[in-house]
């Protein structure tokens, strides 16, 4: 609360004075002793004629009113005013010029005087009580406006607290709908796992006999047919060997699962020498070098991690540029390079193939995703799809970079050891890689 100081006189209530008083003389002895204190000061010359004042305006600090009054005097005005609850705040100083008994003064503090002042008026007595009636008016109404602002306040408190009270309770509805959501989505990805993984093995078989009684009919009767009729037949053939190569790749994306019982130590560099010793005949035919490094050892299932590397040195080779012999580098990131976080191992899988345009950078790992027609570049549009597969399942990262012709730079984050996946299990918002 603003304690009230004179130099604040600016920032007050006016101050609204009604005079009562039958004398003309009189009211303008009262204005002129009071005029220097810029009060506001209405003046009523009879007991009806402030009743009519006070009927358009009840916002009077003080009522200064004669006793000896014709037609109606101070004590019948006053229990008068006294009877409209608006007016009732407003206290009355009488003005008289006799020395009532105590009986006659309890008469006037029974209709609500609050105080008497005798005539002849000193003026400095005056001034004296009706200041102190205006600093307690002053101070009475910003406790009011004080209050007005707390009931605000406490208004926009209790609006605040409700509506984040039901956005509390809107956020509980929603993460408990994600959690439904993320239910039904992880039932609904298995049955399509299982699905997939079922219609493809189902597929099998009756493409098993259009590639072998294709071959039978070019083998048996291929000189008894037409030319079309050959080359028809090997399209068929063709076409089902691409369909059992797409059929091969959906069933091991469908395979590939987090198996933590299948986890162990894996030294990189021993299980790439021997993806690179089962893949000899490929890099040999494209004439292909192949730069390994000493790779560190990685939490991880030994399986998925030769797929995985096989499918990248695969995937080097096959985007390679026709007049280039491809090269494909293999290395562990230094940690000079900005790694931060040692709870993982970060390789890199580069070659100088022909890139892609970077802006594909997160399509390329969705199945089928394809960049180039089969024509131009064998291959289903699984293997990515199956190295992002294998990476999630070790809780890991994979990404690429790119550019059109430069080659193309594969990085994966592996564990470094088995406490650090199993740390991973629990708290995997408490651990963000490297980007």
């Amino acid at each position: 609360m603003e304690i009230l100081k004179p130099e604040n006189i600016a920032n007050k209530s006016p101050v609204k004075i009604l005079v009562v008083d039958d004398r003309e003389d009189n009211l303008f002895s009262i204005e002129t002793i009071l005029e220097q204190d810029d009060y506001h000061i209405v003046k009523a010359s009879s007991g009806m004629a402030a009743l009519k004042v006070l009927l358009k305006q009840d916002d009077f600090t003080l009522i200064l009113m004669d006793v000896q009054m014709p037609d109606m005097n101070g004590f019948e005005t006053a229990n008068l005013i006294y009877q409209r609850e608006k007016l009732k705040h407003i206290p009355i100083i009488f003005i008289t010029a006799h020395n009532y008994n105590d009986e006659h003064v309890f008469e006037g503090y029974r209709v609500g005087a609050i105080d008497y002042i005798y005539k002849p008026i000193n003026p400095e007595l005056l001034r004296f009580k009706v200041g102190v009636f205006a600093e307690m008016y002053q101070k009475n109404h910003q406790l009011l406006v004080q209050e007005r602002k707390l009931k605000q306040m406490n208004a926009n408190l209790e609006k605040e607290i409700e509506d984040r009270r039901l956005s509390e309770e809107k956020v509980k509805l929603l993460n408990e709908q994600l959690l439904e959501n993320n239910t039904n989505l992880k039932t609904t990805i298995e049955e399509l796992d299982r699905f997939a993984y079922v219609a493809s093995h189902d597929l099998q078989e009756p493409l098993r006999k259009i590639l072998v009684f294709s071959d039978k009919l070019l083998t048996s009767h291929g000189q008894h047919v037409s030319e079309d009729m050959q080359r028809y037949m090997e399209k068929i053939v063709k076409a089902s060997e691409r369909m059992q190569k797409l059929i091969n790749d959906l069933l091991s994306f469908c395979r590939q699962a987090d198996d933590k019982n299948s986890f162990e130590e894996v030294d990189l560099t021993d299980l790439l020498s021997d993806v690179l010793s089962d893949m000899e005949v490929e890099i040999e035919r494209h004439s292909a070098i192949i730069k390994l490094e000493a790779l560190p050892k990685v939490w991880a299932v030994k399986s998925q991690m030769q797929q995985l590397f096989q499918n990248l040195v695969s995937n080097g080779i096959k985007f390679r540029k026709i007049e280039d012999v491809p090269i494909i580098s293999i290395y562990k990131q230094a940690d000079s390079a900005g790694i931060t976080n040692k709870a993982f191992h970060r390789i890199v899988v580069e070659d100088n193939g022909i890139g892609f345009d970077d802006k594909y950078a997160d399509e390329i790992f969705v199945v089928f995703k394809r960049l180039h027609s089969y024509h131009e570049y064998e291959g289903t549009g699984v293997g990515l799809s199956i190295c992002k597969k294998i990476i999630d399942s070790h809780k890991g990262r994979i990404a690429v970079e790119s550019k059109l012709d430069e080659g193309s730079k594969f990085i994966i984050d592996l564990p470094v050891i088995k406490k650090a996946a199993a740390f991973l299990d629990v708290e995997m918002d408490k651990i963000s890689l490297e980007e």
